[in-house]
C-alpha cells in the first residue's frame, strides 16, 4: 500500500518527534508540524504529550498564530476559559480578520452557555471564513443548545449545501425534522439530497427509517434496500428492512435480511428472536422455538426472548413449560405488569386460582389498569371465596371505570351472595340501566343469585319500566 505524499510527511514527523523525547535532543520542526503533532495527540486522549508538544512548539515558533489558537484550544478544554479568553484577545489585536479567533470565542461562550453570544462571534467567523460548511454546522449545534430546533435545522441544511458528504449535519438535520414532527418534510428534503448525492447510504437508511416512521413500509424496504447496495456490510439497514418486511408480512425476506446481520456480525438476541418470531408466523413451530432458543442462550438476561418462548407455550395450551418461562422473565424482571398478567393467566388456565390472584395482584400494583385485568382478578378472588375483598377491588376499579356494567353487575352479585339486598340491588339497578342485555353476567358469576325470584321480580319489574 503507497502512503500519499503528506501522510508520509505526517508519519515521518510524528515518528521524528517521539524519537526526539526518547532520546531528549531537541529537533526542529515547522509550527504546521507541530500544529498536526500536538492535534494527533490530543485526538489519542493523550494529554500530556499534547502539552509537551505545544509547549516545544511554542519555544521554537513563540509568534505562531497557529500554535496559539491550540493553545487556547487546549485551555478551553482544560476549563481555563479566562485565560483562553486573554489570549484570544492578543491575538485579535494581531489578526482581526482570523476567522478561528472567532470561532474559538464562540467556543469559550458556548461552555459559559451563553449560546446566543456564541452564535454572534460564529456569524461574524462566516465573513472571513472559506469554510462555511464548518462554521454553519457549528451555528446549528449551538441552536440546538438552545432548544431552537428551527434555526437548527436551517443551519445544518445551509451547512449540507456547502458539504453535502458532512455526516453529522446530515444526522442533525434528520434529528431536527423528527423533533419537530416534520416527518414528510423530512423525506421531501432527503429527496432533493440524494438527488445530489445518490450514493449517500445514510441518506437511504434514514429514509427507510423516516418512511417506516409513517408506517409507509414499502418506501422503507426500498431506501433500506439501497443503502445495502451501496453498502453491502450496513448491518444497520438490513436489521430495519427485517423490520419493515415484519411489517408487510414478508416474513420469509425479512428472516433472509436478519440472517444477514448475523453473517456479517455476531448474532444478536434481537435479530434471532425475530427470526423466531418470523418462523412462528410461517407456521414453521420447530424452527421457532430453535430461534427463540437460540436467543435465550445468545443473551440470558433478554426477557423478551423468555417471554417469546412463554407466548409459544401458551398458544400450544402447554401451559406447564409456559409457566417455567414466564417464571424466567419474572426472574430478569419483576416490574412488569405485562409479565405478571401472562403469570396470572397462565395460572388461571390451570385452575390454580390463587396463584392467579397473585399474579393479577401484582399486575395492577405495577400499573395494569385494563377492565379485563381488574375483573380477572375479582373473578380469581370470587373463586377462593374472598367475596369482601373482591367487592373493595371492584370499588377500586370503578374509580377507573364508573360507568362499567360489567362491574356494577359484579358487585350486584357479591352482595346478593352475602345477602347485602340493599346494596345488591343498587349495583344490579346500575348494571341495568347501563346495558340490561349484559344481566347473564350474572347468571353466569352468580347462578345462586340469579335463580332468586326476588332477583328475576327485579329484573321483570326493571324491564318493564323501559
Amino acid at each position: 500500500m503507497h502512503l500519499d505524499h503528506d501522510e508520509e510527511d505526517y508519519n515521518l514527523s510524528l515518528a521524528k518527534f517521539e524519537s526526539m523525547l526518547k532520546t531528549n535532543k531537541v529537533l526542529f520542526f515547522d509550527s504546521e508540524e507541530f500544529e498536526e503533532i500536538i492535534l494527533h495527540y490530543l485526538d489519542m486522549g493523550k494529554a500530556s504529550l499534547a502539552k509537551k508538544a505545544l509547549k516545544l512548539g511554542l519555544e521554537q515558533h513563540p509568534k505562531s498564530t497557529g500554535l496559539k489558537l491550540v493553545q487556547v484550544e487546549m485551555l478551553v478544554y482544560d476549563d481555563k476559559l479566562d485565560q483562553a479568553e486573554k489570549l484570544l484577545n492578543e491575538l485579535y489585536a494581531i489578526e482581526p480578520t482570523n476567522e478561528e479567533i472567532f470561532i474559538q470565542k464562540a467556543n469559550i461562550y458556548s461552555k459559559r452557555d451563553d449560546h446566543e453570544k456564541a452564535v454572534e462571534f460564529l456569524q461574524t467567523a462566516l465573513l472571513y471564513t472559506e469554510d462555511y460548511a464548518d462554521v454553519y454546522n457549528l451555528i446549528g449545534m449551538e441552536y440546538l443548545f438552545m432548544d431552537s430546533l428551527e434555526l437548527a435545522k436551517e443551519n445544518f441544511i445551509k451547512c449540507l449545501e456547502e458539504d453535502f458528504e458532512d455526516q453529522s449535519a446530515l444526522y442533525n438535520v434528520v434529528y431536527c425534522f423528527e423533533f419537530l414532527d416534520q416527518n414528510l418534510d423530512a423525506i421531501e428534503y432527503l429527496k432533493t439530497y440524494i438527488d445530489r448525492n445518490p450514493y449517500s447510504e445514510i441518506a437511504w437508511h434514514q429514509s427507510g427509517r423516516l418512511y417506516y416512521g409513517v408506517k409507509d413500509y414499502e418506501n422503507a424496504v426500498r431506501s433500506f434496500e439501497f443503502a445495502t447496495y451501496i453498502d453491502e456490510e450496513f448491518i444497520g439497514a438490513f436489521m430495519e428492512k427485517g423490520k419493515a418486511l415484519e411489517r408487510l408480512k414478508r416474513h420469509e425476506e425479512a428472516i433472509e435480511s436478519y440472517n444477514r446481520t448475523i453473517e456479517l456480525d455476531d448474532p444478536t438476541s434481537y435479530a434471532l428472536l425475530r427470526i423466531g418470531k418470523c418462523y412462528e408466523k410461517l407456521g414453521n413451530k420447530v424452527e421457532a422455538l430453535k430461534y427463540f432458543n437460540k436467543t435465550v442462550h445468545e443473551d440470558p438476561l433478554l426477557d423478551k426472548g423468555w417471554i417469546a418462548i412463554t407466548d409459544f407455550y401458551v398458544r400450544q395450551k402447554n401451559f406447564q413449560k409456559a409457566l417455567f418461562y414466564v417464571n424466567k422473565a419474572l426472574a430478569i424482571d419483576d416490574q412488569n405488569r405485562m409479565y405478571w398478567k401472562r403469570y396470572a393467566t397462565i395460572n388461571k388456565a390451570m385452575s390454580m386460582f390463587e396463584e392467579a390472584e397473585f399474579g393479577y395482584r401484582k399486575a395492577v400494583e405495577h400499573g395494569d389498569y385494563q377492565l379485563d385485568t381488574w375483573l380477572f382478578w375479582v373473578d380469581m378472588m370470587q373463586n377462593m371465596g374472598e367475596n369482601n375483598n373482591a367487592i373493595l377491588t371492584l370499588i377500586q376499579a370503578a374509580e377507573y371505570f364508573p360507568e362499567e356494567c360489567e362491574i356494577e353487575y359484579r358487585l350486584a352479585g357479591l352482595h346478593l351472595s352475602l345477602h347485602e339486598e340493599e346494596k345488591g340491588n343498587f349495583h344490579l339497578n346500575n348494571g341495568l340501566r347501563l346495558n340490561s342485555k349484559h344481566n347473564t353476567i350474572l347468571e353466569e358469576l352468580f347462578p345462586m343469585v340469579w335463580e332468586r325470584q326476588s332477583v328475576q321480580d327485579y329484573m321483570a319489574k326493571h324491564k318493564k319500566s323501559e
